[in-house]
């Protein structure tokens, strides 16, 4: 089992045309790499994700990734909560954080490189999963998408979704943190069902996948003011 969490990060300013210097180049991308099924866990290119591993095959899986070159981490998430029966599209993390705990736990941050569909895939001999996989269709995800959403709109459901749930927020943070990281950050840390952040990670490119998260949290919203109706 792993224990996650997500939070802003990042200002308001005009990106650089690369998403760091230790991201691979797309020739780069490996032809397999060990996959992680995990429910509602969703990692998009640009987002970080720490994860606190203590199952064995996951520990030998994080052992044997930190001596590949890229040390690249594909999250999928697993349909109903199956863990054989995946869906075809994830998103490939690098580790870029590592730590021990004193009682035998690893703690990592996974920095989303670049989304993957699934060809072929199967067990190593420590049970964790190795897959073949294609690129081919996201070799956008390695350069930052710089074209503009609907903010206000976004945010304006935003307040609307929190209120209702009873959340709170640094709003002068949000406010603060520039497009491309707000809408991965919510798509990632929101508690949507597992089809909804599916269909997050498969949008095409930012402008979909923002118009996608707040017809999601529209309808959320609406969801619960229907059932605070019937309660009252």
């Amino acid at each position: 089992m792993i224990v996650y969490s997500v939070g802003f990060s990042g200002r308001r300013q005009k990106m650089a045309k690369t998403r760091g210097p230790f991201e691979p180049e797309f020739s780069e991308l490996p032809r397999q790499i060990p996959v992680f099924p995990l429910p509602s866990a969703l990692l998009l290119p640009g987002g970080k994700l720490p994860l606190n591993i203590f199952e064995p095959r996951y520990l030998a899986m994080v052992r044997d990734c930190l001596t590949r070159p890229h040390r690249l981490i594909g999250m999928i998430q697993p349909r109903a909560h199956e863990e054989d029966n995946l869906y075809e599209i994830g998103c490939a993390g690098r580790i870029s954080n590592y730590g021990e705990s004193d009682d035998g736990r690893l703690l990592i941050t996974l920095s989303g490189t670049a989304r993957f569909r699934i060809l072929d895939i199967e067990e190593v001999r420590d049970g964790y999963k190795m897959a073949t996989v294609s690129w081919t269709d996201f070799k956008a995800d390695l350069v930052p998408n710089e074209h503009p959403i609907d903010r206000a709109m976004l945010i304006e459901n935003l307040r609307h979704y929190f209120e209702l749930k009873g959340y709170s927020a640094d709003w002068e943070h949000i406010d603060n943190c520039e497009d491309e990281r707000l809408v991965t950050t919510l798509s990632m840390i929101c508690p949507f069902d597992i089809p909804e952040k599916q269909a997050l990670l498969e949008c095409p490119d930012l402008q979909e996948r923002a118009k996608l998260l707040i017809a999601i949290l529209e309808m959320a919203s609406h969801a619960d003011e229907d059932e605070n109706t019937i309660k009252h």
